[in-house]
């Protein structure tokens, strides 16, 4: 990704953020977060990558009104950022925050066995301390 590619991402990042926060009225909009941004490199694309809290419906659904508002993001887009064309804005899930948290709950699940496995071991010697 060029220089203007990657500073054209990061524009719109921000931009396509504020005015999901800030713009977008649809209930079926959840907690979104924007992962990432890629820009083609003839500028006239953008994937916007999204990561949804929520249960699994909560996300089809936040994604089925991004992709509603598709149409009224890009026109606001093009109002606050000048480019000679407005990107089309695709939205796609990412799902790496969910990946994560749950590589984080493994880990967590195996540091408390551990624990509890020293836990044991620690008793079993202290009882045969006891016993000579």
């Amino acid at each position: 990704m060029n220089n203007r590619s990657r500073r054209l991402a990061e524009l719109l990042k921000e931009e396509i953020s504020d005015i999901i926060l800030r713009e977008v009225k649809d209930p079926r909009i959840g907690f979104v977060s924007l992962t990432d941004v890629e820009v083609s490199g003839d500028l006239r694309h953008a994937k916007v990558f999204v990561s949804v809290i929520g249960s699994e419906q909560e996300r089809k659904d936040t994604m089925d009104g991004l992709k509603q508002a598709t149409g009224f993001i890009r026109k606001l887009v093009g109002e606050r950022i000048t480019v000679y064309h407005t990107p089309e804005i695709l939205f796609r899930y990412d799902n790496s925050i969910e990946h994560g948290i749950h590589i984080n709950e493994l880990i967590k699940e195996v540091r408390a066995e551990e624990k509890s496995e020293n836990q044991v071991e620690q008793e079993g010697a202290d009882q045969d301390n006891a016993s000579e």
